[in-house]
């Protein structure tokens, strides 16, 4: 966002010191946003940049103990060798078998290892050691001791580390052909075990085995029971021939009951008579008479004796007839019922059979459940002794070889290279930690240093335009720090240009023009503040004393009176007067004594030798109560008047923080100057001011770092444009500075 602000056009000048302005758009305080990550590389820079001393001093401390102490370290050698504890071709049934008595592929290394370094085990070794080397003892040996295992191999790797690279020899030879020893010792005591256990039992097994194929044989004995698909077979076989039996008696029961129906009923017994042979056979010879008779009926009567023996003979043989039919049914009834009985006692039979068919086809699924169990058990009691007796011939072949379990594959050997002191590496990392530890350091003295150190800084932190930064002179600071007896001294003396730079000081006064720049700068960005109406009174104060506010205020005044305009330069700091010590002036009347008496305004004020239109107001007496004074109704109509004879009043007041002074003679002006001294304003002294500010709602105009050091001003937004010589027109240079510092997000 653009504002109009008026710029000084040094060309159009006046008699009376007034610069005509021209409306020139010029962004205020613009500054250019940065990548987080940017920002913090660039402050962490900055830090280590200014806390540099610090580094180097740590580091160099550091690293001179780190390397003392690495090249005056005893050297230290180091041998190993390796042993292969399990062979990588051993059989998984073998070492199942035996897992509680001898090694198996799944050693628990950390207790071999413990094994390995026990006392009962180590006491022998140490005892033969000693032979050699009489001080070696199991302590010291174990110290200097480690057996690890490599990674998931079957692989244990034994280091030994001494000063003496031919006692590590001499002690990893005793320990391997130890181990070895002990390897040989502990798999023959496992050997016999192992023969021991197999031998124990064996017997067992095979009672075991012998119990159950006996109860096998009875069992098949007892249900006639071979296999369980063959039994289930024949049980199928069976029910099927079952089932045709039922189906045939079914159908001859039906059959005999519908005769015997038949014979309960008339036409049943004609058709049975009907098949009667003697039953038709009379009934032939009954129609042969019969039909006789009626031959011989045509020629005799009835008393004819040949009609009455063919009729006698008729009547004989119809009781004939009779008896007959009655005894074919008889026969035939009985007959029917025979058969009745007969099936209905094969139909008893048959339910019988079904019945013990399907109690045996229910059982079948226990009987083969059982006879399975029964298969297995005898397999696996089979195949747990055949295992045995499979170990057992193992074992005997194993007794009988002499090969060492624990296979040596890497020899010790005495070392030639020492482990340490590694002095490149002890050296590389003594330095290196010198350096982390100095920036540690620097980090930690920055964290509890609560003071300003850029530009940057102080922007972010009051969120307030930067109006000007001013530049690090030493001999300004010792002016600054001599005695009032040398200040006195001095104006007596007249020697004015020896300490205070003005406009018209030489280029290189102070440094240079980069001194003089930064207050032409800072009066320019403080003419362009207001569009409307210019700034014409302003206070300059601190949060703390030591901030360098009145050199802040002489050089803008001086700056501001090169530039043209009637300036007033008005020491309002009644408790501790500084103007006229740095300008020379005298003292004997001033600002208390303008206020307190009736004394006329012309007698109090004071040009300043060699500046051009800067005049200056003196503390005068220090009073015995200065807020009194500054609050008074006086003090304002003071402000209001010279308001209007002056283009520009600057009053240099005291501290903000504890004294009430500067805020309430600010509240009579167009706003307040804070000056921030670089590496020594305290933060929270600076916010506590900027609230109390805040609270009186007194306008502040900004902020002006002084003391900006040429490292620093490398930190910020390129601020080491102040370190040029500039040889153009003061007032063109000042305005091209400024208008670049403000497009560039700095006011300088």
């Amino acid at each position: 966002m653009e504002n109009l602000y008026p710029h000084p056009n040094p060309l159009n000048g006046n008699g009376n010191g007034h610069l005509p302005f021209q409306l020139v758009p010029i962004p205020l305080m613009q500054t250019p946003e940065a990548p987080d990550d940017e920002w913090d590389l660039r402050q962490l820079l900055a830090v280590l940049r200014r806390r540099v001393v610090v580094i180097a001093g740590v580091a160099i401390a550091v690293g001179s103990v780190v390397a003392a102490s690495t090249l005056t370290q005893t050297p230290k050698y180091e041998g190993k060798f390796r042993i292969l504890v399990e062979s990588v071709t051993a059989e998984a049934e073998l070492a199942e078998l035996t897992s509680n008595l001898r090694r198996t592929s799944n050693l628990d290394y950390e207790t071999q290892i413990q094994v390995l370094q026990s006392p009962e085990l180590m006491g022998p070794i140490v005892a033969q050691l000693q032979t050699q080397y009489p001080t070696i003892s199991y302590g010291s040996l174990l110290k200097d001791l480690s057996i690890l295992r490599l990674k998931d191999t079957k692989i244990l790797e034994v280091r030994y580390q001494n000063s003496d690279p031919q006692m590590i020899q001499f002690v990893l030879q005793q320990l391997a052909q130890s181990y070895l020893r002990y390897s040989l010792d502990e798999r023959q005591t496992n050997l016999r075990q192992g023969m021991q256990f197999v031998e124990e039992q064996l017997p067992e097994l095979r009672r075991r085995v012998d119990q159950l194929q006996e109860q096998l044989q009875a069992f098949r004995q007892q249900y006639d029971f071979i296999a369980p698909e063959n039994r289930a077979q024949q049980l199928t076989s069976q029910k099927s021939a079952l089932a045709q039996k039922r189906l045939d008696l079914n159908q001859e029961l039906a059959v005999t009951q519908s005769r015997l129906e038949q014979l309960e009923q008339e036409t049943g017994r004609i058709a049975i008579l009907k098949s009667a042979a003697i039953y038709q056979q009379i009934v032939s010879e009954i129609r042969d008479l019969e039909a006789k008779i009626a031959e011989e009926s045509t020629r005799f009567t009835d008393e004819n004796l040949a009609m009455q023996v063919l009729q006698e003979q008729r009547e004989n043989l119809i009781p004939v007839l009779s008896d007959e039919a009655q005894r074919v049914l008889v026969l035939e009834t009985a007959a029917a019922q025979t058969a009745l009985q007969t099936l209905a006692a094969r139909s008893q039979t048959l339910a019988q059979a079904e019945a013990q068919l399907s109690q045996q086809v229910q059982q079948l699924p226990a009987l083969v459940r059982q006879y399975t169990d029964l298969q297995r058990e005898l397999q696996v009691a089979t195949d747990s002794l055949n295992r045995f007796l499979a170990t057992r011939e193992n074992l005997q072949i194993e007794e009988a070889q002499t090969e060492i379990p624990w296979q040596l594959i890497q020899a010790p050997v005495q070392p030639q290279q020492p482990i340490s002191p590694n002095i490149p590496r002890g050296l590389l990392l003594g330095a290196a930690a010198g350096v982390l530890l100095g920036i540690a350091t620097a980090l930690l003295i920055e964290k509890l240093d609560n003071v300003f150190h850029s530009p940057t800084e102080l922007k972010e932190k009051t969120k307030l335009p930067l109006l000007g930064v001013v530049p690090f002179h030493k001999q300004l600071q010792e002016v600054q720090k001599r005695s009032p007896f040398e200040k006195m001294a001095d104006f007596l003396s007249r020697d004015i240009p020896e300490f205070i730079p003005s406009p018209q000081s030489p280029p290189n006064a102070y440094g240079g023009s980069s001194f003089l720049e930064s207050f032409r700068s800072l009066h320019a960005n403080i003419r362009f503040l207001g569009s409307d109406a210019p700034v014409r009174s302003l206070t300059i104060s601190s949060a703390l004393p030591g901030d360098g506010k009145s050199t802040i205020a002489i050089q803008l005044a001086q700056a501001a009176a090169a530039m043209g305009q009637r300036v007033l330069l008005v020491d309002a700091d009644l408790r501790r007067p500084q103007i006229h010590h740095r300008l020379g002036l005298s003292n004997l009347r001033g600002l208390s004594n303008l206020i307190s008496t009736r004394l006329p305004l012309r007698q109090v004020i004071q040009a300043v030798p060699a500046s051009g239109d800067l005049f200056a107001i003196t503390a005068g007496q220090i009073p015995p109560d200065p807020t009194k004074l500054l609050s008074s109704r006086k003090m304002q109509h003071l402000v209001e008047r010279v308001q209007k004879v002056f283009d520009l009043v600057i009053y240099d007041t005291p501290p903000l923080v504890g004294l009430a002074d500067a805020s309430l003679l600010a509240a009579h002006m167009d706003g307040i100057i804070l000056v921030v001294g670089l590496g020594k304003t305290d933060c929270s002294a600076l916010m506590q001011a900027l609230d109390r500010l805040k609270v009186a709602q007194t306008p502040v105009l900004g902020t002006v770092v002084n003391g900006l050091k040429q490292s620093a001003a490398a930190d910020s937004y390129g601020y080491n444009y102040y370190y040029y010589r500039d040889k153009e027109n003061p007032i063109h240079a000042a305005n091209r500075a400024n208008n670049g510092a403000v497009a560039n997000g700095d006011p300088i």
